[in-house]
């Protein structure tokens, strides 16, 4: 069993990379978020295992690029991380997390739960590869957006872009944190950058009022992207 292991504490990382291996599993371990979401997008891993906060992306902004990238084929995720309240639990696992370890980690659960979450691995994520919206359809596993029965054309960034908002409707998604998943911390990207991209989308896959949605800009946070009620 292969894991990805991002942690950018390198005495924490020595412990877990210990027990991991000891317990027979293959680590490859990443004390870089954007170089874990880089190979991680790229190989086969069976399980991710994910601190919170790295300095250069955290582990929910690499697991959010993951599921743009990897969609039905995205390994399962255990965060392991000090971030212990109520509501950063419950963030992780409404984003896609399979399970939540807060620091310090017990050897023994730690095992168990990874375990747990390996058995899970050929369940479907509930992730739904196509959505089907009448006129406009999304097709996560062909990363195609179709608009009354065209594939409309779009660049690799905006295709991203697009297949973040649509898995998660309703959701406000920051610009600092668009930045990270859909960029990963390009040097170049500010948030007008952002804001181009997102206006791109508007005209060239219709999700304005006039079609049913609302790509809504939350002034000094981000953009929501809502389902108008028929």
């Amino acid at each position: 069993m292969r894991i990805a292991y991002l942690e950018d504490d390198a005495e924490s990382a020595t412990t877990v990379n210990e027990w991991l291996r000891e317990a027979g599993y293959d680590v490859k371990w990443f004390a870089s978020g954007v170089e874990c979401a880089r190979v991680v997008a790229s190989e086969r891993y069976d399980a991710c295992l994910f601190d919170w906060v790295v300095e250069d992306l955290a582990g929910i902004e690499v697991m959010a690029r993951l599921r743009i990238k990897l969609r039905q084929a995205m390994p399962p995720v255990l965060f392991v991380t000090g971030l212990d309240s109520e509501q950063d639990v419950v963030e992780a696992l409404n984003a896609g997390a399979d399970d939540y370890l807060v620091k310090p980690l017990s050897r023994p659960i730690l095992l168990a739960r990874l375990q747990a979450v390996l058995r899970r691995r050929g369940v479907n994520s509930g992730l739904p590869q196509i959505q089907d919206f009448g006129r406009l359809v999304v097709d996560h596993a062909r990363r195609q957006v179709s608009l009354d029965g065209r594939v409309v054309s779009m660049t690799e960034r905006e295709t991203d872009l697009a297949l973040h908002f649509f898995q998660n409707i309703g959701r406000l998604l920051t610009r600092d944190h668009l930045i990270k998943v859909v960029w990963a911390l390009s040097a170049d990207v500010n948030t007008r950058t952002v804001n181009v991209h997102v206006s791109a989308l508007r005209r060239k896959i219709g999700i304005t009022p006039e079609f049913g949605w609302r790509l809504v800009s939350v002034y000094g946070h981000g953009y929501r992207l809502e389902k108008l009620k028929e």
